[in-house]
């Protein structure tokens, strides 16, 4: 069955259709990364977004839902310029096609995800609709969609929950985070609480935590301003690691500014200099907005690390607390394992 993808310019491409049968309209970015797509597609920051793969196939090793980064994804939907039917993997329960439908999330392949990402490259980041019909009543909405702050909450944990580890106490404020940032803390036996990232901090002391972490998610981190007190108070009294959007908010709660970049960072190639060794790593990302390196001046905040490519802000320390962030995904689910040392110094201003 035929199935477009419809941009706010008026503009549109022609597949085939997978996954669910609803129409939908979300944010279209493209990722880079040659695989991963189940991790990318339960990734908590492309809520509200359709996932252009450029890779050439995905599925080709299915589904296992014990790679999933988080219990439901909420993107809008995924493009591909070629699904497989067949799978090889003997740990695959299904199809990326069935999981799709299970998740009740539309897509498309046999279209041209190399000219669309060149379109987004070219324009930035921009609207679409993903319809049956050309003529469907979605199209007129496309324009006025937007990431809310009801969509935003779906990807913030309710109420607490504890993972066990026998060794120091992380409370991780949630904004939407990945399972594989709870693993790389628990291979280091560290217990930790993920609560809703708008916990006060009277709750937060209370849990007794060693530390900090603020975790990533989606959307425009000014959308979180009413917890940079919080962030403000927490540095004071506790190591506080940032991650993704995590970063973002560490840098806003000590006066930094932040900016919608023209297409952000997804995939995981990106090069990211750490200026303290000058060493370069690379490093897994999915992010759109980013810290404004001339704000940072202006801070108690210094700039640890840089990305290659584009010279934007990677990572930042504070100063006179012991706070530090990075934007990229040092847990690296999926990609290289280059930054997973970013944990271990964590780990060692636990312990102090």
């Amino acid at each position: 069955m035929k199935r477009y993808l419809v941009f706010e310019d008026g503009t549109y491409f022609e597949g085939k259709a997978f996954g669910s049968n609803i129409e939908t309209i979300g944010e279209l970015v493209f990722t880079t990364g040659m695989s991963g797509y189940q991790e990318a597609i339960t990734d908590q920051s492309y809520n509200g977004q359709i996932i252009n793969f450029c890779t050439p196939m995905i599925g080709n090793y299915g589904i296992a839902k014990k790679f999933n980064e988080s219990p439901k994804s909420f993107i809008k939907g995924v493009l591909a310029r070629e699904i497989a039917d067949t799978v090889g993997n003997y740990q695959s329960e299904m199809t990326i096609d069935q999981f799709l439908k299970e998740e009740n999330i539309p897509g498309i392949y046999d279209i041209d995800t190399r000219a669309i990402t060149l379109k987004i490259r070219k324009a930035g980041t921009l609207k679409a609709a993903i319809v049956d019909d050309l003529n469907s009543g979605l199209m007129d909405q496309i324009e006025n969609w937007k990431l809310d702050k009801a969509q935003l909450n779906q990807s913030i944990i309710k109420k607490p929950q504890t993972f066990a580890g026998s060794g120091k106490h992380v409370v991780m404020l949630d904004y939407g985070y990945k399972q594989s940032i709870v693993d790389e803390l628990q291979k280091r036996d560290v217990k930790v609480t993920v609560v809703p990232g708008n916990t006060s901090v009277t709750e937060i002391e209370n849990l007794l935590p060693d530390g900090i972490l603020l975790s990533n998610g989606p959307g425009d981190p000014l959308d979180h301003t009413d917890i940079l007190p919080n962030i403000v108070e927490l540095e004071k009294k506790y190591p506080v690691f940032g991650i993704c959007m995590g970063h973002q908010l560490l840098c806003l709660a000590n006066g930094a500014k932040t900016f919608k970049m023209k297409f952000g960072h997804r995939g995981f190639n990106h090069p990211v200099k750490n200026l303290e060794t000058g060493k370069i790593y690379f490093t897994s990302q999915n992010h759109g907005y980013a810290v404004d390196p001339e704000s940072i001046a202006q801070t108690e905040l210094k700039v640890t690390q840089v990305e290659l490519n584009d010279q934007t802000v990677e990572g930042v320390e504070h100063t006179r607390y012991d706070a530090f962030s990075v934007q990229f995904h040092p847990d690296a689910m999926p990609g290289p394992h280059d930054a997973d040392f970013i944990f271990d110094k964590f780990l060692e201003r636990l312990n102090k």
